[in-house]
């Protein structure tokens, strides 16, 4: 760029990793989205044209790279130990009187922080440079994930100190940003994440470092292997970690005594329901390192630490009636209403039953007792019913024919979990579509709670998302607790998301609620097009014949499409959100990025499980997506591979068979991810067999 010195530029990193540093470490931003994001694509219009420039902290890593094939093994000599635990009091206490034996006469100080359940870490710094990263794995062994670890806003990529040291701690989501993942997976027919830990377990471990980057992980810092090379205590660490840039939990205390233990472990229980991540305990640390030195560890566990746990989030109920709720995409969710009990401090009086086909294998009834959990999830879920309790007069419940709210008639497509309501116009699916809209992984619109989408839906106001574009400040004015400072708020926030550049087509496609079409897949249609009123203008046809050729963009997603488009509502919606001003475009270095990520061993295939299998189902899910395949809830004649484990019915593998299913071990599958066997099937676009079984 003419003008531009390469001071200029540096500049301009530091500008950028300083707001970065406000906005995810901090909370106290200074720059609203539109202004950033103008910085940014400035700091990617400048290194592409000066490539020779860019630096390895650079802010633009933080969109992670080209997928890889597997990750490498890294093996510690320091390795991370796991904890003794406990759930009980008087066990704290002997530990406490174990450290105090072995240290006769010392004051022996503490540290209490809150056990995050996420995924352990450790971070490899040179000269103050990022170079490392690694999951804890087994302690010793671990997986080097650097560039999905680089993706972490709240990781500096470079210190203030030219310090070479390592740096352990948890990957973790918000629980806000973890139901909200959940929910866009549901909506898009894909299995939702048990809790916040395996979320950001398999967020982390991604072969894709640009789907990683697309996820809100967070991330605490609470431990250096150095230790007194560092700094000379538990507590001196923490702070020092802090200054450097580094998140440290601010819920830590350092503690004199056991009943100071004691009363940090009761203030941190009693806020546990208001946490803004899931903990399911404290650690209890020797804040001294020389005392730790001289206490030591066993074979597995350090002597100078223990976890004390916190009650298990669960209680039992009973069953007074079933629910049906009507998300965004018109799935009807079924929701078990619960005579109200108390779990972990709060009444619970309503509880998940996910889907259909979850409330018919749980066999659960109206009636029935049940164990609740919360399990880190916001809404609490049935994970048993106790059958040995039933008297007979259960009654069972049959999913509606129809949808609750509107009275269309449901569908359920094959291969889908979900029965839909597909009235687009449904009351319930229109606020719902408006609350995910709002949402800042979507289109970011402030001050649009839940009660006022209510109103406006209810009112008459708002009938789309469109809609939104057209309020006027005296329209809100006559709606419940609408004062006109309030009103003026919304009208700009509205504003704000539709002014030039302030948002992706990627992320308005999203929050559209196509069917199908998740953040990979938006992404993919959005490079295509670049900006809303290419694809607005063009005949539903035209936007599926422009899609082919690219890469995982099958017949199936092209069809999803083009039906979408032909509903008559759905290209009123474009014309109208066009019209109103809303025209975003896709950056040239996002579709990019999008057209990198969509490659894979697996591209194109369609991919089917059964069994047990050595990895959980939803791990696996991940890796078959993350190298380019489709996973599939059931085997069609669609179904590429199905991946038998153990335990698997010979009708199952028959029936597969029959249908030209090819069945491979779950090794296979793998070593095909890895590129260690030769026969790996390649790929052709979602939603085509993509040639013949090997």
């Amino acid at each position: 760029m003419a003008g531009v010195t390469k001071d200029d530029y540096l500049a301009l990193v530091r500008e950028l990793q300083r707001h970065d540093h406000l906005y995810y470490v901090l909370d106290r931003p200074e720059l609203g989205d539109a202004d950033y994001d103008a910085l940014y694509r400035r700091l990617r219009e400048i290194e592409e044209t000066h490539p020779d420039w860019v630096m390895p902290d650079s802010p633009s890593l933080r969109v992670g790279g080209a997928p890889v094939a597997a990750f490498e093994q890294v093996v510690r000599d320091v390795p991370m130990l796991s904890l003794d635990n406990t759930y009980d009091a008087a066990e704290l206490a002997e530990f406490h009187g174990r450290v105090v034996e072995a240290l006769p006469g010392e004051a022996v100080p503490f540290v209490v922080e809150p056990k995050i359940d996420g995924l352990g870490i450790e971070l490899w710094y040179q000269g103050g440079l990022l170079v490392d990263a690694a999951t804890r794995g087994d302690g010793r062994t671990g997986e080097r994930i650097t560039r999905n670890a680089q993706t972490i806003r709240e990781i500096p990529l470079r210190l203030a100190e030219p310090l070479t040291f390592r740096v352990r701690g948890e990957v973790y989501f918000r629980l806000a940003d973890f139901a909200a993942l959940n929910e866009e997976l549901e909506a898009d027919g894909k299995p939702a994440f048990k809790n916040a830990r395996n979320a950001a377990a398999g967020s982390l471990r991604l072969l894709d470092p640009s789907v990683t980057a697309s996820r809100p992980l967070r991330v605490f810092l609470y431990h250096v292997p150095e230790g007194e090379a560092f700094a000379p205590t538990q507590w001196t660490t923490l702070e020092r970690l802090r200054a450097l840039g580094f998140p440290v939990c601010a819920d830590a205390a350092r503690c004199d005594g056991f009943e100071a233990v004691q009363a940090a472990y009761e203030k941190l229980l009693s806020r546990r329901e208001r946490l803004p991540y899931e903990a399911d305990g404290v650690v209890v640390k020797v804040d001294s390192y020389a005392q730790q030195r001289r206490l030591g560890a066993t074979a597995k566990y350090p002597r100078w630490a223990i976890a004390y746990k916190f009650p298990a989030r669960r209680a039992t109920t009973r069953v007074r009636g079933i629910l049906v709720q009507v998300g965004r995409t018109g799935a009807l969710t079924p929701v078990a209403d619960l005579e109200p009990v108390e779990l972990s401090g709060t009444t619970v009086s309503r509880a998940s039953l996910h889907n259909e086909d979850q409330m018919r294998a749980l066999d659960v009834r109206i009636g029935d007792a049940v164990v609740i959990e919360k399990a880190g999830e916001i809404i609490p879920q049935v994970i048993e019913v106790l059958k040995d309790r039933r008297d007979g007069g259960e009654q069972a419940f049959a999913m509606p024919q129809r949808c609750p709210v509107c009275g269309t008639p449901a569908e359920r497509r094959e291969g889908e979990v979900a029965r839909r309501c597909p009235n687009v116009r449904c009351p319930a699916r229109v606020k719902e579509l408006i609350r995910y809209f709002a949402t800042r992984r979507a289109m970011d619109v402030d001050h649009l709670g839940p009660a006022l989408v209510d109103q406006l839906v209810e009112s008459g106001l708002v009938r789309d998302v469109a809609d939104l574009y057209a309020l006027t400040v005296e329209q809100l004015l006559p709606l419940e607790r609408m004062a006109e400072k309030s009103a003026r708020n919304v009208v700009a926030a509205i504003a704000r998301s539709r002014a030039p550049g302030a948002r992706t087509l990627r992320r308005l496609l999203t929050a559209l609620g196509l069917p199908h079409v998740g953040d990979v897949m938006a992404a993919l249609v959005a490079a295509r097009f670049g900006r809303l009123s290419r694809l607005a203008a063009m005949s539903p046809e035209e936007a599926g014949a422009a899609l082919e050729g690219v890469h995982r963009i099958g017949p199936e997603i092209r069809e999803s499409l083009r039906e979408w488009l032909a509903a008559p509502e759905n290209g009123a919606l474009l014309a109208k959100l066009v019209a109103a001003g809303v025209d975003p475009e896709e950056p040239a270095a996002d579709a990019a990025a999008a057209a990198a990520a969509a490659t894979g061993p697996l591209a194109g295939k369609k991919i089917a499980v059964t069994g047990t299998l050595g990895r959980k189902r939803d791990q696996v899910q991940r890796d078959v997506e993350a190298h380019g395949g489709v996973f599939a809830r059931a085997v069609s004649g669609e179904t590429d591979y199905l991946v038998a484990g153990e335990k698997v019915g010979r009708k199952k593998i028959e029936a597969a068979e029959a249908k030209g299913v090819k069945v491979i071990d779950e090794e296979t599958l793998y070593r095909w991810m890895a590129g260690d066997l030769p026969d790996a099937p390649g790929g052709g676009p979602i939603g085509e067999p993509g040639g013949s079984n090997p």
